[in-house]
């Protein structure tokens, strides 16, 4: 086991002074590089403490650390304003920004039996294993990758190598990862460590990324009803085992179990990290397990404004819709965009209601045509903030102004939410 640093527990409230010492002991244990490139995740996911730890990097060797590149995957780039309240402090030059379809080198590929073996069938092709050429040219003596190990759409568990193979990696890699994650089904994935994807990673790290001086920095972030949050662990390492320890605890921590499948939930967007539907739409990914056929799910989402997180992105979500997964596999057959851009029909699919629920999204910018048009009712967020008190409610079970029993979110980000009776529901924490 190469665990380099460890502090956890289900009562830890880990603090800045923590995180130093962490840092402290890295870059002792490395024999204080000269060259340090930062990966931390963008300002969507700032709960992760990736900010802090960051800061304190540059605080303890602000000479060393030369390159900070957020892994943005397919998101937009970071504004400086955004750069500022994630990394306060930090100068602007250190930071650049990774493009995600154009500025890569492929390492080698996945062989495709091994992908077909590990899907069940669902995919084919062999995965290309593709990473920022800074990650293998910038001459660096210490990588440190940090974010958090919290439930995720496409790879069960986030963080870790995906960090390195779709936070900073290239079209080939992110379009793959997306669509075969989306075909084997998140509702088999979502909130589990050891995951098609996540095997697919770690095999591609074995075979092409064990010469990169990796050290992976994760941390698991507990969230309260009231919207507070406390660090309950952080684990340093350059192995698979770093992942497995915080997967451990993550699991504990961030996915909840609810008795029954609630009739209405309403979630909450926080509009200074959620303006795409392409974001957002983690809203319909972490409680899809939770509603019950025939409910809804009321997203209070005010910053949204768009629908995808690019131009082509956005233009392929309007044309296309959410449909039902039938319905998106054969659109992909019939469309060559779609094909050459697999990212998208998985986002399509990922949120998908199936005909099974009904969303109401409820957002200050996007016309209520426009929303409708692909599939999705739209709601006013005023007039449901007000009937689901959202801002005077803690989360859990409460009732509307009408009288009516939801089940409230205040970031569905952060965790994975699911009925005991869900065919794919596994033990987790209870909070009825």
């Amino acid at each position: 086991m190469s665990i380099l640093w460890e502090r956890s527990g289900l009562d830890c409230r880990l603090s800045m002074e923590d995180f130093r010492e962490a840092i402290e002991a890295i870059l002792r244990l490395k024999g204080n590089p000269n060259r340090i490139l930062a990966i931390p995740p963008d300002h969507t996911r700032s709960a992760s403490r990736a900010g802090e730890l960051t800061v304190a990097l540059h605080e303890l060797a602000p000479k060393q650390l030369v390159d900070i590149m957020p892994a943005l995957g397919t998101h937009e780039p970071m504004s400086p304003g955004r750069l500022e309240k994630m990394f306060p402090g930090i100068p602007q030059d250190l930071f650049r920004v990774h493009r995600w379809r154009n500025d890569v080198v492929r390492l080698g590929l996945v062989d495709a039996s091994y992908v077909e073996q590990t899907t069940e069938g669902c995919f084919a092709e062999p995965w290309p294993a593709e990473v920022n050429r800074l990650v293998v040219e910038g001459r660096h003596d210490l990588i440190l990758s940090l974010g958090q190990v919290v439930p995720h759409e496409v790879i069960g568990m986030a963080n870790y190598n995906k960090n390195l193979f779709v936070g900073v990696g290239g079209s080939g890699g992110i379009h793959a990862s997306h669509y075969l994650s989306a075909l084997y089904g998140m509702e088999r994935i979502m909130g589990r460590g050891d995951t098609p994807l996540r095997r697919i990673l770690n095999r591609a790290s074995e075979l092409y990324a064990s010469h990169l001086p990796i050290v992976y920095g994760l941390t698991v972030v507990e969230s309260f009803p009231d919207g507070s949050q406390a660090t309950r662990g952080l684990f340093f390492g350059d192995d698979h085992d770093v992942f497995w320890r915080a997967c451990d605890l993550a699991a504990q921590v961030n996915c909840f179990q609810i008795a029954e499948a609630a009739e209405t939930i309403v979630v909450a967007m926080d509009p200074s990290k959620y303006n795409t539907t392409w974001l957002a739409n983690k809203a319909i990914y972490r409680t899809r397990m939770a509603i019950r056929d025939g409910g809804q799910l009321v997203v209070i989402a005010p910053g949204v404004e768009r629908f995808g997180e690019d131009p082509l992105n956005d233009r392929l979500i309007r044309s296309s819709g959410y449909r039902t997964t039938p319905q998106v596999i054969e659109m992909v057959a019939q469309n060559p965009e779609l094909r050459e851009n697999l990212s998208v029909p998985a986002h399509l699919i990922h949120g998908s209601t199936e005909d099974r629920f009904e969303v109401l999204y409820c957002s200050n910018s996007i016309a209520a045509e426009e929303l409708e048009s692909v599939g999705y009712r739209a709601g006013n967020v005023e007039a449901m903030t007000r009937r689901y008190r959202v801002g005077q409610i803690q989360g859990g079970w409460n009732e509307s102004t009408d009288g009516k029993r939801f089940f409230f979110i205040q970031d569905p980000g952060l965790g994975l939410w699911m009925h005991r009776h869900h065919p794919h529901a596994f033990p987790a924490r209870s909070i009825d």
